[in-house]
């Protein structure tokens, strides 16, 4: 009744939430919005963060803004096509099982927090698509779907082989984006100095270059 009433007087998301609290004392369910936007404020964020690498990702870890720093750290995943600029995808595939450390790990947590974030969101056709495609594609995928494990992003460490600068270790944290709910940031921290001159570098040769 309340949703139809929310419908009815096309409600935010916002005054969607504070209709509920008001009425039941607890949050809607999260609707899933096939859409999303960064507004150019967020954009600015971002770039603020010139030496730690930060995107934007939605539910279903399509990378849809990122910064300078994050362009010549994650490479690879920025000079994706649009449709394909997904972590998730990424992950499982050819390549990243032949370069990068300790995959088997890094596979569970994402398929883990990626089930975690689609069923808080809703399970978008785009989800189902995604989740299909990479069951037949990837029998290490199938098996850690079917697993049900559930795991939250938070924060932790990232070590990564950068194709040109060599081992870089990063510590990264998940933010939550208010008013965006389906929306969420990923900032990656230089773990040491070294770590963090080699990412200035990065970044200082990828502005000379353009």
């Amino acid at each position: 009744m309340l949703d139809r009433l929310a419908d009815a007087l096309a409600l935010t998301d916002t005054e969607r939430e504070h209709l509920f609290l008001l009425a039941q004392n607890r949050p809607p369910e999260a609707r899933h919005h096939e859409s999303e936007a960064v507004s150019p404020q967020l954009q600015r964020v971002l770039d603020a963060m010139e030496h730690c690498a930060a995107y934007i990702k939605t539910p279903e870890w399509d990378v849809i803004a990122w910064n300078r720093a994050a362009q010549v750290v994650f490479r690879d995943l920025i000079a994706l096509p649009d449709e394909q600029r997904n972590l998730l995808r990424m992950v499982f595939s050819p390549r990243a099982r032949a370069v990068m450390t300790g995959w088997e790990a890094v596979a569970h947590f994402v398929v883990a927090t990626f089930r975690t974030e689609t069923a808080r969101a809703g399970i978008s056709v785009h989800a189902q698509a995604l989740i299909d495609e990479l069951s037949v594609a990837s029998p290490e995928f199938r098996a850690l779907w079917r697993s049900h494990d559930v795991q939250t992003h938070g924060e932790g460490t990232k070590y990564i082989l950068h194709p040109t600068a060599g081992p870089l270790t990063l510590e990264y944290s998940a933010f939550a984006i208010d008013g965006q709910r389906n929306l969420s940031m990923v900032v990656y921290n230089p773990a040491t100095a070294q770590d963090k001159a080699i990412v200035q570098a990065l970044v200082e040769n990828e502005s000379v270059r353009l």
